[in-house]
């Protein structure tokens, strides 16, 4: 059943980075919202006299926690009229349209297979809630891998954090990969990082989050490097 619409109130904005702001919404018609990891909520913006031309959905970025305030990640695009009235509209305290929690880019009910986590930009949202859920609840698991691709440093959403994540979290290795800037990490597109790490072929599931050639591009790979398409998991942004 799809979850009826509700108002949330922004109740902080940071900018991540020079194009990347995170919204914290709370949702004063409820005591705690209920999702899974990697599940999303949609927003109806007054851009489109269409309902379904004024729908845009964003992957929630915090972990479930007991509250009834969520992050979301969204990222400028200028052709683009919902991120376009977000970030020239859209002010500490105003109140926006929403329904969720929706989607089904979750983890598996039992994490006894590597996870492989592959995205570039916000796409990297999801995988955010996951691991700190994962690491909240002391789940049991095996390998969890974060490989993130951006152009540069500048563009490294939560890289502090995630570091200090894979500092104090048994089984979780953060890969940042840039691919327009020199640096002491891993250069280059973030297919190279995980056909390194798996050419063993040992099993794993590969979730993937981004824009559409990067996930066309990492599905194939993946599948000729012999994984069957069943541990292949997509979230498609655009």
């Amino acid at each position: 059943m799809i979850p009826a619409w509700q108002q949330g109130t922004v109740i902080r904005i940071e900018q991540a980075t020079h194009n990347t702001r995170r919204y914290f919404i709370s949702l004063p018609e409820i005591d705690s919202f209920h999702f899974k990891p990697g599940q999303f909520v949609t927003l109806d913006l007054p851009i489109h006299e269409q309902k379904n031309k004024r729908w845009r959905s964003y992957s929630i970025a915090s972990a479930p926690d007991g509250t009834n305030v969520i992050e979301l990640l969204i990222s400028y695009v200028p052709e683009g009229a919902g991120t376009n009235y977000i970030f020239n509209n859209v002010h500490v305290g105003d109140t926006l349209t929403l329904r969720g929690p929706q989607g089904v880019f979750t983890l598996p009910e039992t994490i006894d297979t590597d996870i492989v986590m592959i995205c570039t930009g916000t796409g990297i949202a999801p995988f955010r809630s996951m691991l700190h859920y994962i690491h909240q609840q002391q789940l049991p698991h095996k390998e969890l891998h974060l490989i993130f691709g951006t152009r540069t440093q500048s563009d490294l959403l939560y890289r502090d954090e995630l570091s200090q994540l894979q500092a104090s979290f048994t089984g979780f290795s953060f890969h940042p990969t840039l691919s327009r800037e020199d640096w002491e990490g891993r250069q280059g597109y973030v297919h190279h990082v995980y056909e390194d790490l798996y050419k063993d072929k040992r099993p794993a599931y590969f979730f993937l989050c981004g824009w559409r050639m990067m996930i066309d591009e990492a599905r194939q790979r993946i599948l000729d490097m012999g994984y069957d398409k069943k541990q292949i998991h997509l979230e498609l942004y655009g």
